[in-house]
């Protein structure tokens, strides 16, 4: 491949460069010209898009498509937006945190099942993905017609070409996830005339989604291939499509079409497999590892600001994810002053930390419970009976150390979106639900046989299915696709604790509610005393923004929310 622009370096370095953000000026710009433009003296200093893509070449084409990207790193706009506040807040995995109750009062509502149409963390999440979406629309339009260069053959177009295809498609899952129907828009929008667009059906969006990933599985490379090259390391690659149609299709509860892809991904030897220990999975020294199918890249950067959704800001080069979710007390030894110091967000609950079995070495990689002496100010750091804290992103060695601290609230982590491990057990889900038994409980086994190795006792209940207990009714599973299909339902929420994939694993089995009931007489007074009742076919998704709907009157307020 001839490529001399260092692409994933300007996507993970640099994602709002000079190019990018004349790009981008020039995208906004266009999206207010009108037929009489000529009559209008150029704007010194700025390039037109025509001009961007016609001088640019291969190097305009790998910009456009690196900055497709960057709408997945973003975490601040009205307020802090990471997706952990919908996966694992609005779940029985974990509560809000921060000060008290009233600290991000937005994220309280989703806890409580108390939402409204203004929420500000539903405002942000639909418009990072539908600017995202947006970037990918005109990227799509005009790498296709980029005329082959010295930086870019026509191998590399069609790559670009199915990386868009790809991010177009995980936005909008993104978004069908969350809010249902919403405006499906698949051109580039340049006047106040296609501005109002009505809200698709859930079908009609997946149908786009899947064949937006069908057609960036042809047209996408290898893993090997791709990373072949250290700075392509972190793009979409042809197993990252492959998982997500895997995913799509559970969600759309079409299973022999996800074994498939399952198949498919599971037989690409030699190009994924689990790390050798669980939680070398959130060290920055094994980011993009063997185990990772697709994570969001992020960068330490001294000057990184706090973001937005403009092209004058949005340098969104760390997350905010680690100081969020870190103690508040200042007492977490760190390496630096003021490096442990954070604000005590998305604290895992009393029940996420009883459904580990005992000697899983996960439960401390995923959840600190924080002892007495570490804890000095009880009123901040307790929320609501929970002293825990998320640990995955929180950068620390097994001592509890922070091992960041160059930058006062954002860390260089990368967030991961798929994982090895979740590509096993969706496809262990699908076997069992076509009646593969073998393959389910191979696939299963797989990711427990880690755990069990790293276990300090291995004779505890580590062990394969069905010879462990079910931690919900305290008896063996039973050995049959019943049985099989709780022990993998556990094994989610065990092994993907705490990254976001709690919620929609509830929702799409269809057990939100009567998981969301019990867990609620479980739960401690004073937070039992916060929840409102789980309203079923209105609280699996949530209500589209109201200053969305004020901005487009073609599209309606959800029906469960009107």
């Amino acid at each position: 491949m001839k490529n001399n622009v260092q692409p994933t370096r300007n996507l993970r370095r640099r994602p709002a460069g000079r190019a990018l953000r004349t790009m981008l000026t020039a995208g906004l710009c266009l999206a207010f010209l009108s037929c009489n433009d000529w009559l209008h003296e150029p704007q010194p200093a700025q390039t037109n898009e025509d001009d961007f893509f016609l001088t640019g070449g291969g190097a305009a084409a790998i910009q456009i498509t690196n900055g497709a990207y960057v709408p997945l790193q973003w975490e601040y706009g009205h307020t802090y937006s990471p997706e952990w506040w919908i996966g694992d807040v609005a779940s029985d995995d974990a509560l809000k945190g921060g000060q008290n109750i009233s600290d991000m009062a937005a994220a309280y509502d989703l806890e409580n099942f108390k939402t409204q149409p203004n929420n500000p963390i539903l405002l942000d999440w639909y418009q990072s993905n539908f600017l995202g979406i947006a970037r990918c629309n005109l990227a799509l339009e005009e790498v296709p017609a980029v005329d082959v260069d010295d930086v870019m053959d026509d191998a590399l177009r069609q790559r670009l070409i199915g990386e868009l295809k790809f991010l177009r498609a995980l936005y909008y899952f993104r978004l069908v996830r969350v809010f249902g129907s919403v405006p499906l828009v698949t051109f580039s929008i340049k006047s106040s005339a296609d501005w109002n667009q009505p809200a698709a059906s859930v079908e009609t969006i997946y149908t786009q989604i899947i064949a937006d990933l069908d057609d960036a599985n042809r047209r996408l490379w290898l893993r090997s291939r791709t990373y072949a090259d250290p700075a392509e390391i972190g793009r979409a690659t042809k197993g990252a499509a492959q998982a997500l149609l895997l995913k799509v299709h559970l969600y759309r509860h079409d299973y022999p079409t996800a074994k498939a892809w399952g198949d498919s991904l599971l037989s690409a030897a030699g190009e994924y497999a689990l790390e050798a220990r669980y939680a070398e999975n959130f060290s920055i020294l094994h980011e993009n590892g063997q185990e990772s199918v697709f994570e969001v890249q992020y960068a330490e950067e001294a000057t990184s600001d706090y973001g937005g959704f403009t092209p004058h800001f949005g340098a969104t080069r760390g997350t905010f994810s680690t100081i969020l979710t870190r103690s508040r007390s200042g007492m977490v030894p760190a390496w630096d002053d003021g490096a442990s110091e954070g604000w005590g967000f998305n604290k895992p609950t009393q029940d996420l930390y009883d459904e580990y079995e005992p000697g899983d070495p996960r439960r401390d990689a995923a959840i600190i419970n924080l002892p007495d002496t570490l804890i000095t100010t009880p009123a901040q750091e307790i929320y609501l009976g929970s002293r825990f804290l998320a640990r995955k992103y929180a950068i620390m060695d097994d001592g509890l150390n922070s091992l960041w601290n160059g930058h006062a609230t954002r860390a260089p982590i990368n967030i991961k979106l798929i994982r090895y491990a979740d590509v096993l057990l969706m496809y262990a889900e699908a076997c069992v639900e076509t009646g593969a038994l073998t393959a389910a409980k191979d696939a299963l086994e797989r990711v427990r046989a880690r755990a069990r190795r790293e276990s300090d006792n291995p004779a505890t209940q580590i062990q394969p299915f069905p010879n462990y207990l079910n931690r919900k009714t305290g008896a063996p599973y039973a050995n049959n696709a019943d049985g099989l299909r709780e022990a993998i339902r556990h094994e989610r929420r065990v092994e993907l604790a705490m990254e976001s994939h709690r919620w929609f694993d509830l929702c799409r089995w269809g057990i939100v509610k009567e998981t969301m009931d019990a867990y609620k007489i479980k739960e401690a007074p004073d937070a039992r005393a916060e929840m409102a009742p789980f309203v079923e076919g209105k609280h699996e998704l949530f209500p589209l923004p109201q200053a969305e709907l004020d901005l487009n009157p073609a599209m309606n307020q959800n029906p469960a929310w009107k």
